[in-house]
């Protein structure tokens, strides 16, 4: 099992570039890649984006791939536009005329303006960066995914000592299940006499019909059952090494609605109290489960 948070970071050299790639990952329900690549990559940038995915299935992935120039390979390529900068010298020099100043431009002050000298980055061949791009991203994708589940292992730990904690309080809801149906009874022939009406046999056919009209009221056993069902369900979950996070979140939804039932079915003070102990224990759970992939 797997979270859905982590960080991962790789850094190859190729070519007197050192290229690093970084990548950190987020709760989402589905998987979503964002990744910024320098300009003269941005034509793999669909290739590096579908090898997160294939390792991916939920979460959003925040990536960047940044590239370093050696200080020779960085070296900016220089050209003088002379037509430029003749056409500039000839305006200036008839400028100069016409206002009666000296005619003193210079070199330097020539070469500052627009467009007589213009500097270029040397370009970068995607094709051969292709593969050192891709061998960076992999390393930050094993990290990526070694502290995802590193992560889902805490969660996974704490998802079973919370379930552990649910299955205590069902084994306690269905050993006072039972006591329901007696107490509901005594409660019966107590308000018979508290209205002055002849209490009927244990073996009276309308006492039996209103206890049995009780019992399948407020049996709650298909409901534990369920219940129970779905904690295996869950468990199984915890040890699993595929991604489980939806199913998960399913189970919690299915184990919420099975506890309301016998929250409303019950009828009883004692039944309500864990009720509502569940009910936090496994919101606790909701909680978790949106982190895990």
């Amino acid at each position: 099992m797997k979270s859905m948070t982590g960080y991962g970071r790789g850094e190859c050299t190729a070519k007197g570039t050192r290229i690093t790639v970084e990548l950190n990952s987020v709760n989402r329900k589905q998987a979503e890649v964002s990744l910024g690549v320098p300009t003269e990559l941005e034509s793999i940038e669909s290739d590096l984006r579908d090898l997160i995915l294939a390792t991916v299935s939920r979460g959003r992935v925040s990536g960047r791939v940044a590239l370093q120039r050696s200080g020779v390979d960085r070296a900016s390529g220089v050209t003088i536009n002379e037509a430029q900068a003749k056409a500039y010298r000839s305006e200036l020099t008839k400028l100069a005329k016409s206002l009666k100043i000296p005619d003193n431009l210079s070199l330097d002050s020539l070469l500052r303006l627009p467009g007589v000298m213009e500097t270029s980055e040397p370009t970068l061949d995607a094709k051969a960066f292709r593969a050192p791009v891709k061998r960076a991203l992999a390393q930050a994708i094993e990290g990526l995914l070694a502290m995802r589940e590193k992560e889902g292992g805490n969660l996974a730990r704490d998802l079973t000592k919370r379930l552990c904690k649910l299955r205590r309080i069902v084994k306690r809801v269905a050993r006072r299940a039972p006591d329901v149906l007696k107490h509901h009874r005594e409660r019966l022939i107590e308000r018979l006499k508290n209205a002055n009406v002849d209490v009927p046999g244990m073996d009276d056919e309308r006492l039996l019909k209103e206890v049995v009209y009780y019992t399948d009221r407020t049996d709650i056993t298909e409901e534990l059952t369920r219940l129970n069902s779905h904690f295996v369900q869950l468990e199984e979950c915890l040890s699993d090494n595929v991604p489980v996070g939806r199913k998960l979140d399913f189970l919690a939804q299915e184990m919420f609605r099975e506890i309301n039932t016998i929250g409303s079915k019950a009828n009883d003070a004692n039944i309500s109290s864990e009720v509502v102990t569940l009910k936090t224990e496994l919101e606790k759970i909701r909680e978790q489960v949106q982190n895990i992939e």
